[in-house]
């Protein structure tokens, strides 16, 4: 008798979750509904037309859950906006000597190094970010770097605006497009998925300081300065 009650229990339960399945609803709502396992909810309805999607309720659901999390990401954006204006408000007006610093590090960063193998005294900077160009300018203003020693030159592909970006590195440098050396054109790979594209995308500037083996020793000699630097205050405070 209690095997018979539980089979008839079980029949109806797959009656009403066949029933649910062809009005649109899912496994979980049906298993929740009729208080069954997922599992057999799919052996059940398994040979019924899978239901349209329901896009008034993803609309709902998207709408729901854009209520949500509005607030929270308006707030850290809110917070992130916050942090980066404090520590810009922190850094205040650079010294003679902490730009000469910082520009060093930017240089041994992004720029051209001498090597054993390859002499290659000489200052050539290649970077696509503007702030980044700018900034290595004002450095070579810093240290007297004539501008008739500064030889600019664009590299960029070739399916991009190459007058405009030419005339937008000639604003960011204040250096005239007519006095830039020949652009360089990257030819197009169709089988290259390229991201570096659109109205923000200008090429890579390439700037070469002409005559400048001396002061590519000075700024190596000070790179190596800056780390002997750090290495000794890290062990004085460990001391």
């Amino acid at each position: 008798m209690k095997i018979a009650l539980m089979v008839a229990a079980r029949t109806d339960a797959r009656k009403q979750a066949r029933e649910l399945r062809r009005k649109g609803w899912t496994y979980d709502q049906i298993a929740q509904e009729v208080g069954c396992a997922k599992s057999s909810v799919s052996l059940w309805v398994r040979d019924l037309p899978r239901p349209a999607p329901n896009f008034a309720s993803q609309e709902r659901a998207r709408e729901a859950a854009r209520t949500r999390w509005d607030p929270v990401l308006a707030e850290r954006e809110e917070h992130r906006k916050r942090v980066k204006e404090e520590a810009r408000a922190e850094v205040g007006q650079l010294s003679d000597r902490e730009l000469f610093l910082v520009g060093v590090g930017l240089y041994w960063a992004e720029g051209t190094k001498d090597k054993a193998y390859a002499r290659r005294e000489r200052l050539v900077f290649v970077n696509s970010d503007p702030d980044m160009i700018g900034l290595f300018m004002k450095w070579l203003d810093l240290l007297d770097v004539p501008r008739a020693h500064r030889r600019l030159s664009l590299l960029i592909h070739e399916s991009a605006d190459v007058e405009g970006a030419e005339e937008f590195w000639a604003e960011v440098t204040g250096i005239p497009r007519s006095d830039f050396l020949k652009t360089t054109l990257k030819r197009h790979n169709p089988l290259t998925i390229r991201k570096n594209t659109g109205v923000d995308y200008h090429g890579c500037l390439v700037v070469k300081v002409a005559k400048s083996a001396d002061l590519y020793r000075r700024v190596e000699g000070a790179w190596c300065g800056i780390v002997g630097g750090a290495s000794r205050r890290a062990v004085e405070m460990s001391a």
